[in-house]
């Protein structure tokens, strides 16, 4: 019986991640969170540089990868607010907002699940949005699935972080407007995003929200 139940919740648990992966490739924010959240965190860009290249974009992106090099190479901030978030999904997630003498430059939001997690930092300049870095990690199993649950499931695998499928994808604004959209997989695939429209309106939504947390 014990063996048919965790069964039983496995099969759920992975049709539930395959429901958020296609709400996902339909730019869905909803996440399915889980009490061992903290167990694994997808670390933060720090120190990194840009290497998007576009010959028609070149001088365009120049002062977006310049921008994004400075804020991600900072270790001193004048304020760092952190905030849940609720609404996005079962228990939430959590933000973090970043402010210099200057003003807000950064706002990192983190969104938990099951069977993955999504990392997503925004990067100002001027005041307005300049880069959108986002993470997203689908697990090969559910956070709980340790070797003994594998076991007792005659699995031939247990949860593994380095088994995630990663795509991570990088939007350039100018002006406030998408200019740019890159996604790669953790193959090194690169694709352009088919509705940039669409990829626009949903960070800029997103932003909002996220920003109505601090009122």
């Amino acid at each position: 019986m014990k063996n048919r139940f965790l069964h039983g919740v496995f099969i759920v648990l992975i049709s539930l991640g395959s429901a958020y992966a296609q709400k996902s490739n339909a730019q869905s924010s909803v996440f399915f969170t889980t009490k061992a959240k903290d167990t694994v965190r997808i670390n933060e860009t720090f120190n990194e540089q840009d290497t998007t290249n576009s010959k028609s974009l070149k001088n365009r992106l120049k002062p977006i990868q310049a921008n994004f090099k400075r804020i991600n190479s900072m270790t001193k901030w004048t304020s760092v607010q952190k905030k849940n978030i609720e609404g996005e999904s079962a228990e939430g997630g959590e933000a973090a907002f970043y402010y210099t003498d200057k003003g807000l430059e950064k706002v990192i939001a983190r969104n938990y699940g099951e069977m993955g997690q999504e990392l997503i930092e925004y990067y100002l300049l001027n005041g307005q949005l300049s880069f959108v870095f986002e993470k997203d990690y689908r697990y090969n199993r559910p956070l709980f699935y340790d070797a003994k649950v594998m076991k007792e499931n005659n699995d031939t695998e247990a949860f593994d972080l380095r088994k995630s499928k990663i795509t991570m994808t990088r939007n350039y604004f100018e002006n406030g407007n998408v200019i740019l959209i890159n996604a790669t997989t953790g193959r090194g695939y690169n694709f352009s995003a088919d509705y940039p429209d669409e990829q626009e309106k949903k960070i800029k939504e997103d932003f909002k929200r996220l920003l109505k947390l601090m009122d």
